[in-house]
């Protein structure tokens, strides 16, 4: 039981360091480089994937302005089938 309390005990106390603003700061200045190294390495890929999902969206866009024009013109859809 007792041991319960202090486990309890401790994780309150760092909750409680982590609440500091001085504690938050260091964190940040110390995460930052990290995450600019990060995003710096992943930027092209980030780029390639955008590019992809908006190629992706145009030819489905299109498929659709495609099959809107057929359905509407069903004497082209018969002579194709």
């Amino acid at each position: 039981m007792k041991d319960n309390e202090s486990k309890l005990s401790l994780v309150q106390q760092c909750i409680n360091l982590l609440k500091r603003e001085d504690i938050k700061n260091e964190i940040k200045s110390l995460l930052n480089p990290i995450i600019d190294f990060i995003l710096c390495e992943f930027a092209p890929y980030i780029y390639i994937i955008i590019t992809l999902v908006l190629l992706i969206f145009i030819m489905i866009l299109a498929i659709l302005v495609i099959l809107i024009f057929l359905l509407r013109n069903k004497n082209i859809m018969s002579k194709i089938f």
